[in-house]
C-alpha cells in the first residue's frame, strides 16, 4: 500500500509557472509515477509519467512546457509546469503503479490558471 499526498496547487495567471509535489508514504523505487488531471464534466486524463530508470513521457498538449522528475531518496514526485494556459486548469492527481496503469492515487490538488 502506498499513500500519496499532493501539494503545490494554486491560482496562477496564464503564462505563469507552478510546481507540484507528491510525497509517498514508502519507497517509490521501481514504481512508475505519474500525474493526471481532471476538470468538471470530463474524464481524468493522463498528463505525464516517469519510469524508474528516469525515462519520461507527456501528453502532447504539455510537451515542452511541463517537466516531471522524481527523487527516490525522498520518496517524492514533482511536476514543474511552465507557460501555463487556462486549459491546464483542473485537479491534478499523483499516481503510482508497477506498470503504466496506476494502482495508487493521491487525493488531488487544484490548479487554476486565469486568463
Amino acid at each position: 500500500q502506498v499513500q500519496l499526498v499532493e501539494s503545490g496547487g494554486g491560482l496562477v495567471q496564464a503564462g505563469g509557472s507552478l510546481g507540484l509535489s507528491c510525497a509517498a508514504s514508502r519507497s517509490i523505487f521501481g514504481f512508475v509515477m505519474g500525474w493526471y488531471r481532471q476538470t468538471p464534466g470530463k474524464q481524468r486524463e493522463y498528463v505525464a509519467r516517469i519510469f524508474s530508470d528516469g525515462r519520461s513521457d507527456f501528453v502532447d498538449s504539455v510537451k515542452g512546457r511541463f517537466t516531471i522528475s522524481r527523487d527516490n531518496t525522498k520518496n517524492t514526485l514533482y511536476l514543474q509546469m511552465n507557460s501555463l494556459k487556462p486549459e491546464d486548469t483542473g485537479v491534478y492527481y499523483c499516481a503510482a503503479g508497477v506498470y503504466t496503469n496506476p494502482t495508487y492515487w493521491g487525493q488531488g490538488t487544484q490548479v487554476t490558471v486565469s486568463s
